[in-house]
């Protein structure tokens, strides 16, 4: 420190001027005192000497030592001078919470979907099951409560059909999709792991940024504002080794989560980053989108969706007639029979 290094440098000028006043008192007495009083002093000369000899190497390393610190400290004081570099933040998700709920009569595979979710999500919050007999905009109420901006409701029907709510509470807009081919982590036991509450990448497909599409923009923000990590969140790991890919692909919303690993050893050699799955893994058909929190005015209606309903009644319809069919096919068979039977032979009684 400066403290020791200004002792050090008084103890060297003490030294040195004591040295100086020895000397010149053995001048100003040379001519007046005995030899034995000279060799007394040329003895004392040359202790001083080795003395001066066996501190200066180790006063030159004090000096180096002392320059070397004081380079250091300079070169501290510069950069905590320097202005820092700004991060650049977007603004979204600054405050964002979502709300993950379901409702009543929902399976055990949409309900270990949505505590996927949950994992994946740190500024997730949980609620109790909805009521089937309480409307929709009850969400929207627990949601205040809770003092969340967006919602992920979960509405299973018949205990087959699964439809994923996306609302920014209260005023909306809102996007209810269809959940199709839906697989878990427990059920893929893929490879991939990845620290939880990590801060994930977002990957969206170029098809949501083209402009004869504008509701796929529209899909693409309100699934940003949902799985997007809010800036400094305090459950939130500074890691970036995950991705959240969505793709837009046969009209539906195709989900994906991939871990980032860096190959290490001999398998490093040439190989960059590469992707292993983690899941778990969804497909969204959009259906309507509103302007309001789960209702309003219909901003979007996908032509080509067709209900779970209609497609499980056209095929009973198909099973329906299975037993007129059967009739009409042994009918057919005795008609066939009948009018490709075998005319009597000439020569069958040709023996008796």
């Amino acid at each position: 420190s400066r403290t020791m290094k200004n002792k050090k440098k008084r103890n060297a000028k003490q030294e040195e001027a004591e040295a100086l006043a020895r000397g010149e008192r053995a001048e100003a007495s040379s001519g007046d005192d005995s030899e034995s009083e000279e060799a007394v002093v040329a003895a004392a000369a040359a202790k001083v000497g080795k003395k001066r000899k066996a501190k200066a190497p180790a006063a030159e390393e004090e000096v180096g030592d002392e320059e070397e610190a004081d380079e250091d400290e300079d070169a501290i004081e510069e950069n905590r001078d320097r202005p820092r570099p700004k991060v650049e933040f977007t603004g979204i998700n600054a405050k964002e919470k979502c709300l993950i709920l379901s409702s009543r009569g929902v399976t055990s595979r949409y309900r270990h979907l949505m505590l996927d979710i949950g994992t994946l999500i740190p500024h997730s919050k949980k609620d109790s099951k909805l009521d089937t007999k309480n409307p929709r905009d009850a969400v929207v109420e627990v949601a205040d409560m809770k003092s969340c901006t967006s919602a992920m409701f979960f509405e299973c029907r018949k205990r087959t059909d699964c439809y994923m709510w996306l609302a920014k509470c209260p005023e909306g807009p809102s996007v209810k999709f269809h959940v199709e081919n839906v697989h878990t982590m427990a059920e893929l036991k893929l490879t991939g792991n990845h620290l939880k509450f990590s801060r994930p990448a977002l990957h969206f497909d170029a098809s949501f940024d083209d402009a004869q599409t504008p509701h796929l923009s529209h899909i693409k923000e309100m699934l940003t504002h949902v799985f997007t990590t809010p800036y400094r969140h305090h459950k939130m790991k500074p890691f970036l080794d995950h991705i959240f890919a969505f793709y837009w692909e046969d009209g539906r919303v195709w989900f994906r989560n991939y871990q980032i690993t860096f190959p290490e050893g001999k398998e490093a050699g040439g190989r960059r980053a590469q992707l292993s799955e983690t899941g778990p893994r969804l497909c969204l058909h959009p259906i309507k989108i509103f302007a309001g929190a789960f209702g309003g005015p219909t901003l979007y209606d996908d032509p080509t969706y067709v209900s779970p309903n209609i497609v499980r009644r056209e095929d009973k319809k198909k099973d329906q007639g299975k037993y007129q069919r059967k009739v009409e096919k042994k009918a057919d068979r005795k008609a066939h029979a009948r009018m490709n039977s075998l005319k009597p032979d000439e020569l069958e009684d040709w023996n008796a």
